[in-house]
């Protein structure tokens, strides 16, 4: 039977806390306990801060989106993705702070929102996230004439052979 990713939470948060007082004596002993303390203050107020900014951006985004006719997911899943940055460093430690920077700048944004839509998609089913991220692109290579072979363009085509082709035709 496999276990729940939730079995491993009372593991991780006390990781984390160590992670977190190792990252501060570190630090405190590189630049000085007064002047960690005061960066962790500054790091802490500009989560805060960003929280609020990301927020507007989000919503202001998924209205335009909306009142343009485009699905919004991709505008949710950026705001999502950038909330969570903003949360990470309004999180009063150097770890989460690093982990919320990397997810609001731009490459790590990205993979980010691509692994949100990701895992969307494997929960929601390709109906639900088709209707949120707009139609999928696919790219169908195909050898033999009766053997067809699609996969997302997002992702690197599969190499396997199905053993038959279903035709048929996408309803909406």
């Amino acid at each position: 039977m496999r276990r729940s990713r939730m079995a491993y939470l009372p593991f991780v948060f006390p990781l984390l806390a160590v992670a977190e007082i190792s990252a501060f004596v570190a630090v405190a002993h590189l630049i000085g306990a007064g002047w960690a303390f005061l960066l962790l203050a500054a790091i802490t107020l500009a989560g805060f801060s960003l929280l609020r900014r990301e927020g507007i951006r989000g919503w202001r985004a998924f209205q335009q989106a909306a009142a343009a006719g485009r699905p919004p997911g991709t505008e949710v899943t950026n705001s999502l993705v950038g909330l969570g940055g903003a949360l990470l460093l309004a999180l009063p430690g150097f770890v989460t702070g690093l982990a919320g920077l990397l997810l609001l700048l731009p490459p790590g944004r990205g993979l980010a929102r691509r692994g949100v839509e990701r895992f969307a998609t494997r929960r929601l089913g390709g109906g639900v996230t088709g209707d949120l991220f707009g139609p999928r692109k696919v790219r169908v290579r195909v050898d033999d004439p009766t053997v067809v072979d699609a996969s997302v363009v997002d992702e690197p085509p599969v190499h396997r052979q199905p053993a038959a082709a279903i035709e048929g035709e996408i309803v909406r």
